[in-house]
């Protein structure tokens, strides 16, 4: 444990609680973050995500809990003694002072030589390809260069930690969707360990390497995109990343490699077991990509495998959205990959449809 530069629990937080009076913000999260790692707290307003992220940047004192940097207790250290940066969602520019001065600014309150400071200058207007624009002053640059510009201010002081607050959330959807991947060649080039809060789930998903849900202060699961995408801990990651039918039911098989699930639209097979109690309550969580759907009957299709009625229809340019209501009052949605720009479905409103799904594109969720 005293290699500073351990790959695991770089970054560790133990039982971090944080109470305003009687409201309790962050409640006992324990987190182990790799050196190197792009982490991101991903939650709706009101999570605790940013006061968890304001206690590690030491504006925030927790309440009780330890806070370890390369096996560092930092908990008690405040801001400006941390080796910490924050990236704040306004980015913070000083209107008046151009970018190479802007950047400089850090480097220069800390008393670093001036050749040391015009070198790191110069190796971040590189590392974010704005050398040209070195002597604009901020709002001579577009939103995305901004964002880079407080980047390159943020890396200059070579953190061990960087702390981003909505990175990207003052940018348009096109070019956010632009800069995620910027950011991420920029973050990785460097090596610097990063904690990211966002609200946004494509942001999220695109950006980190790992993912902590989190709702009411407390971390609901941890793992990669895909692990907490395919396989939710509950349900309330389950609808809260991406969207999801949540079909309610009780347990009517269980079996160490399948099981069913009783609901009012029938029986539901599915290709895992949960080991559960027979007849308890339980939701079978199924995502709208991984439902067929078609007109006529599906041949060979045995299970999984129900009719409805189209009520409503969304075209979204790459895939179609339908929302099907079964003959129970369900309403399932369901969408569609547009793989061909002439291939138009046949499927239209008030059509009545088949809709079905592999037994292993559900999952069971207890809670």
């Amino acid at each position: 444990m005293a290699d500073a530069g351990a790959k695991e629990g770089y970054l560790v937080t133990e039982k971090l609680v944080k109470r305003f009076d009687e409201a309790l913000a962050v409640d006992e999260v324990s987190l182990s973050i790799g050196r190197g790692e792009i982490f991101a707290l991903l939650g709706s307003s009101g999570c605790g995500k940013s006061t968890l992220l304001r206690m590690l940047a030491g504006f925030e004192k927790p309440t009780s809990g330890r806070i370890l940097l390369g096996c560092q207790d930092v908990a008690t250290l405040p801001p400006y003694e941390r080796p910490i940066n924050m990236m704040f969602q306004s980015y913070a520019l000083f209107p008046h002072l151009d970018i190479w001065e802007n950047i400089a600014f850090g480097l220069k309150r800390e008393g670093c030589p001036k050749a040391e400071v015009q070198q790191r200058v110069g190796e971040m207007l590189d590392l974010v390809q704005l050398g040209p624009y070195a002597r604009r002053k901020p709002h001579q640059l577009s939103g995305g260069q901004q964002q880079r510009v407080a980047l390159a201010r943020s890396l200059a002081k070579r953190p061990k930690l960087l702390l981003l607050d909505e990175p990207l959330g003052a940018l348009d959807k096109k070019l956010r969707e632009q800069t995620q991947f910027e950011l991420v060649n920029i973050i990785e080039k460097v090596g610097v360990t990063v904690v990211m809060v966002t609200h946004d789930q494509e942001e999220a998903m695109t950006m980190a390497s790992r993912i902590a849900v989190m709702s009411k202060g407390r971390v609901l699961q941890v793992g990669s995109p895909e692990e907490v995408y395919e396989h939710p801990a509950n349900r309330f990651v389950a609808d809260f990343i991406g969207n999801v039918n949540l079909f309610q039911g009780q347990l009517s098989t269980d079996e160490p490699d399948h099981c069913a699930v009783t609901t009012a639209l029938g029986e539901m097979h599915v290709g895992h077991g949960v080991s559960g109690a027979l007849n308890m309550p339980v939701a079978l969580a199924v995502r709208p990509e991984k439902i067929e759907i078609a007109k006529e009957r599906p041949a060979g299709v045995t299970h999984n495998l129900f009719a409805g009625r189209v009520k409503e229809i969304a075209y979204f340019g790459s895939y179609n959205t339908y929302i099907v209501v079964a003959s129970d009052g369900t309403k399932v949605k369901i969408t569609e990959a547009n793989t061909s720009r002439h291939d138009l479905s046949d499927i239209t409103w008030e059509d009545n449809v088949f809709f079905w799904w592999h037994d292993k594109a559900g999952i069971v969720l207890r809670d």
